[in-house]
């Protein structure tokens, strides 16, 4: 009966055949990472969090400076002067361009740094780890991050993971909308297939499930 099928509901029936396919091997894959190719490049800059530890230097005026302050809960910080200084959400150039623009009040043209000493990340700059791993967690994200440096991060996988039907979860920023990838980390962990490795990017959401048996 297939022979008989007009060219047109041949093609249809196997790109619906690919879809089938793909549904059951649990969702597009990612890329595998790259290593010595001169790929490996600055990432986006971070924007600081909650709880992230900076030093900020006012030159030449050290009683103004203030040496790994932490960022409260609420997203602020003091210094000498500036007092509830909104720090969470901006870069380290933004954050020294608003406390230098603070300080001008008192002093004639300062000149400001910060550095992020701790950096406990952003929550949209964090890659989170939960399910069947040796320790769940919230991790800050670093440049040319990849799924194994994270896994390693958290323990591996416990004995009851299912690693292979393992998912990413990404936001994808032009859609707005959430994008599903299958990853094989038992591949990776525990075979050493290096293909099973990929780039992670901040915000994304590794979900580990435990095996049905």
């Amino acid at each position: 009966m297939l022979n008989r099928l007009p060219p047109m509901r041949l093609a249809a029936l196997g790109v619906s055949a690919a879809l089938l396919a793909a549904c059951a091997s649990g969702g597009t894959e990612l890329p595998s990472a790259s290593y010595g190719d001169g790929s490996v490049a600055p990432s986006e800059e971070y924007t600081i969090g909650p709880l992230d530890e900076i030093t900020i230097h006012v030159w030449r005026n050290p009683e103004l400076s203030a040496d790994k302050v932490r960022v409260r809960p609420d997203g602020r910080l003091t210094i000498p002067l500036v007092q509830d200084i909104p720090a969470v959400g901006k870069t380290a150039t933004q954050l020294q361009d608003y406390i230098a623009g603070e300080l001008a009040k008192y002093i004639e043209q300062p000149i400001v740094s910060v550095i992020v000493n701790t950096p406990e990340g952003n929550f949209t700059q964090q890659v989170r780890v939960i399910g069947a791993t040796g320790q769940p967690a919230s991790l800050p994200y670093r440049a040319n991050m990849t799924v194994l440096d994270a896994m390693i991060a958290v323990g591996g996988l416990n004995e009851f993971a299912a690693g292979n039907r393992a998912k990413l979860i990404r936001l994808d920023h032009e859609t707005g909308t959430q994008v599903e990838y299958r990853l094989r980390l038992s591949d990776l962990i525990r075979k050493g297939d290096s293909t099973a490795n990929v780039m992670l990017k901040p915000g994304d959401t590794i979900i580990i499930p435990e095996s049905r048996f």
